[in-house]
Order: structure tokens, then C-alpha cells, then sequence
């Protein structure tokens, strides 16, 4: 019978008499040979694409400059980067070209690729990179589930559900410029939660009665004025360091800040918010100051250039300029991708937001399920709901019930909340793609809350292998369709 939860917290002793074999088994090797599988999936899948703007990036800066040789032609066989759309061209006094641009994605992805690139310069397959770092990913959801007091079917069934069931899958086989940083925000983002997670073995429960939070903050800010280090926890100012470095890569998981407010070390919420605020001050400052150092602004240029070029050049996608980038009115288009849009059935034109779909088949004509020229459904390239693409994510609602009684919990539901608010808000929702990609940014901070979901009905159950089966189904179809397609 599987157990609701584990021995203990992490770190307490076990009882080898009574654990299963399971839950004795060296979870190292568990986690290595998920990486395993992940990396055979992930290799057996990826497509070849040819969008890499983080190695030219990576080239610029090994060059010790930030802007990229921009626009240039075919190189020894590769297309070079004359197609490319997100680049700003930089131009002279007099508005000629100066062969360089700037990219306006933050630079981790890029600095992650330097040691390639010193190799193997322009020639570098940032996809082989991806597919590898996103094993790894898989083998860092693996460790920070283990920081939870979960059983081992909960702690695999979660780790499987983020691998294969969520449309990281996508991100990590296909590894082109967007979805990479993806996949590179998540390796210290998922090691920032396990930190958090191991540091505070209580936050599935309310430690102590809240108290007052205007007298917590009031004597914190006197004992920052006479014995600032004090207010520092080591474990939570690292993992608040890591949580900064994953948005030098995908800038919106900024928001999921609260979830290192209520959980990690410290034993308070002073001393967590302000530990994690001086760890992630680091790299989010030299993110600022690298924008400033390039641009001379600290919100980067090239985003309202893209807007601009995205809202001329494709009006299918109801882009409005008379709006923000981050606007509250494209809300209502955004939440419906990320809930409602659903996948095409039974099409006679392949379905684009170019308005350009090519002739499929006749309604009479016999349709297959990866039948390119007649097929039963396809995939919406503008984005498909989560719900549909990763049902498992339900999983995670007989948690939410403890958001009361729960630090964990409530920290999980406000990162959640704030960061699919914020991406929500934007004018893009990350077309072409498969499902919606921006839910990267929030799974790592789901990941325990479907786990706890799991315990609190008693284990993984058969509804819960169902809906990972769905979800791992849809997204094998998904993955496949976007290699059909080309996207």
C-alpha cells in the first residue's frame, strides 16, 4: 500500500524495518537513470531547427562585446543569421547600418554556451545542449521532490509528470533560442525550491499561530539597523541566489518571489524574504546593470522594436499598439490560450496564425493521427490550454485546500499566481509552440503542490496514472506534430 508520507522530514531517521525496498533503494541512481530515459526521449525526438541566437550571442561575448554581426549570410553551410526577427539593428550617426544588433533575451542561456562555442564556434548545436541540460533538469526535479516528506511512487510519478507530461518535453527536445531559456532557467531554479524546501522541513504546516506582521516587520527593521547579519539565513541566501540567476534567463520567474518569502531557512518570514532578497539581488542587479551598460536603459529596447514588428507584420496574432507590452487588456486573448484553446479537429487546411493554412485533405477522406496530409486533429500553433496539454496539473488541487494551513502551499499558489499573471499580461504567449510554453516559469513551483495533492488522496492513485498517462500521451503527439510541422 503506498504511504501518504514518507519516515519524516529530510534528514530524520528512517525505519529500514518497515520502508519498502522502494523508498531503501539509493535514490541517486532512481534520479541518474530518469536522466537517463530523458536524455534517450529527448534525443530520439528532437527535430532539426536552425534558430540560434544564443550562440551568436555567446560569440559576441567571447568577443567581448554584446552586440551580435548582424545581418549575416550562409557560413560554411550554416544559414547564418540574416532571417532573424528578434534583433535589434544597430545603426550609425547618420542611420547606416553598422553590421551589429542587439538581442533583447537576458544572457544566461548565452554565457551557458560559451565553453561551446570556444569550441566549436558558430558550427555549436545549442540543441544537443538543450536535450542534455534538460536530463539534467529532469534529475533536479527528481532531487527537490526528495526534499519533500513524499512517498517514492509520489516523488517518481511527479518527476515523470515534469519530464513527459508537461510541455517541458517540447521545450527541451527542440532547444531552439526561446525554449532553451526555458530549459536553462529551470536547472537553478529547481535546485533554488529543493534549497527552500530542505531548509524548511515544517513549511507543509503552519509552524507557529500567525503573528503580527506589522510588529514581525517593525523589529526586523530594527535589528537590520543594528545587527543586519543576523537577518541572514546561508541555505535561503543561496537558494534566493540561484531563484535571481533563473531570471537572468527567463526574466517573468521574478515573480514567484513569494514562494521563498514563506518557505526556506530562517525560521521566520523576515529572515527568508530578506535572505532570499540579498541572494537574488546579485544577479538580478548585474542583469539591470548589464541592460543599462548595453542599452543605456534598464528595460531593454529591442522589446518594444519586436513589439512593434510582431503587431505590423502579423495581425492574426490581435496584437494592439495602442496597448503596453505588459498590458491588463490582453488578458482576456491570453487566459483563454491558456485555458480553453483547443487543438483543431478533423481539418481541411493546416490551422496558422499567418492566416496562411495550406490544403489537407477532403471531409470524406480516411484521417490518421500523424497523417500529415489527413489528419484527425492538429495542434494550434499559437498555444493549446494546459489543462488539455497536462492534465495532471489537476493533481495539484486537494493541496490547494491547505492554502490556509500551509506556508508550502500558499507559497506555491502566490508564485503561481503572480508569475501566470504577469506572463499573461504580455502581448506574446510564445507562438510557434506547442501547448503553452510560458508554464515553464511556474512548474517548478508546482511541482511539490502536485505532489502534496497526491499525498493528501492517499497516494498516486489510478486517477492519478491516468491523468499522467493523458498527459503524457497528449504531449508525445504534441511533440511529434511539431516535427511534422516544422515548427
Amino acid at each position: 500500500m503506498d504511504r501518504r508520507l514518507a519516515q519524516g522530514p529530510p534528514g530524520s531517521p528512517a525505519a529500514p524495518s518497515t520502508a519498502p525496498w522502494r523508498d531503501r533503494f539509493p535514490g541517486i541512481l532512481v534520479g541518474l537513470g530518469l536522466v537517463a530515459l530523458a536524455v534517450a526521449v529527448y534525443s530520439w525526438s528532437a527535430p532539426d531547427r536552425y534558430y540560434n541566437h544564443f550562440v551568436w550571442q555567446a560569440l559576441a561575448f567571447l568577443d567581448g562585446r554584446a552586440a551580435i554581426d548582424f545581418p549575416v549570410g550562409p557560413i560554411d553551410g550554416t544559414p547564418g543569421n540574416s532571417f532573424f526577427q528578434d534583433v535589434l539593428p544597430l545603426r550609425g550617426p547618420e542611420g547606416e547600418p553598422t553590421g551589429r544588433g542587439l538581442l533583447p533575451f537576458p544572457p544566461l542561456p548565452a554565457i551557458v554556451l560559451m565553453p561551446f562555442v570556444a569550441i566549436w564556434g558558430i558550427a555549436t548545436d545549442q540543441r544537443i545542449v538543450s536535450v542534455a541540460l534538460g536530463a539534467v533538469d529532469v534529475g533536479l526535479a527528481w532531487w527537490a521532490l526528495g526534499r519533500l516528506a513524499a512517498s517514492w511512487r509520489i516523488r517518481l510519478a511527479t518527476t515523470l509528470f515534469f519530464a513527459f507530461g508537461t510541455v517541458f518535453w517540447y521545450a527541451a527536445q527542440l532547444g531552439t533560442t526561446w525554449f532553451l531559456a526555458h530549459v536553462v532557467a529551470l536547472a537553478p531554479l529547481l535546485v533554488a525550491v529543493g534549497l527552500a524546501l530542505g531548509a524548511d522541513p515544517r513549511a507543509d504546516r503552519r509552524a507557529r499561530p500567525p503573528g503580527d506582521p506589522i510588529g514581525d516587520l517593525s523589529q526586523g527593521l530594527r535589528t537590520a539597523v543594528r545587527a543586519p547579519w543576523s537577518l541572514l539565513d546561508r541555505r535561503q541566501v543561496l537558494a534566493g541566489f540561484l531563484f535571481g540567476l533563473a531570471c537572468t534567463a527567463r526574466m517573468t520567474i521574478a515573480f514567484g518571489a513569494p514562494f521563498f518569502v514563506l518557505v526556506g531557512g530562517g525560521g521566520s518570514w523576515i529572515r527568508r524574504a530578506a535572505s532570499a532578497g540579498v541572494g537574488a539581488a546579485i544577479p538580478i542587479g548585474a542583469l539591470l546593470a548589464y541592460n543599462v551598460a548595453t542599452t543605456g536603459q534598464l528595460v531593454h529596447p529591442a522589446y518594444e522594436y519586436l513589439y512593434q514588428l510582431e503587431a505590423w507584420g502579423w495581425p492574426g496574432l490581435h496584437y494592439n499598439l495602442d496597448w503596453a507590452i505588459e498590458d491588463p487588456r490582453y488578458l482576456p486573448q491570453n487566459l483563454g490560450i491558456m485555458f480553453l484553446a483547443a487543438p483543431v479537429l478533423f481539418p481541411t487546411e493546416i490551422p496558422s496564425a499567418l492566416g496562411l493554412g495550406s490544403p489537407l485533405c477532403l471531409a470524406t477522406d480516411v484521417r490518421g493521427l500523424f497523417d500529415l496530409g489527413c489528419p484527425i486533429a492538429l495542434p494550434q500553433d499559437v498555444g493549446m490550454s494546459v489543462l488539455l496539454t497536462s492534465p495532471a496539473y489537476l493533481l495539484l488541487l486537494p493541496a490547494l485546500s491547505r492554502v490556509r494551513r500551509s506556508r508550502l502551499v500558499a507559497g506555491v499558489a502566490l508564485a503561481m499566481l503572480a508569475v501566470g499573471l504577469v506572463n499573461a499580461m504580455h502581448f506574446s504567449q510564445g507562438w510557434v509552440q506547442f501547448g503553452y510554453r510560458f508554464s515553464n516559469d511556474l512548474v517548478a513551483f508546482a511541482l511539490p503542490a502536485v505532489a502534496l495533492g497526491m499525498a493528501r488522496r492517499g497516494g498516486v492513485g489510478l486517477t492519478g496514472v491516468v491523468l499522467l498517462a493523458i498527459s503524457m500521451a497528449v504531449n508525445f503527439w504534441g511533440v511529434k506534430w511539431g516535427v511534422l510541422l516544422g515548427w
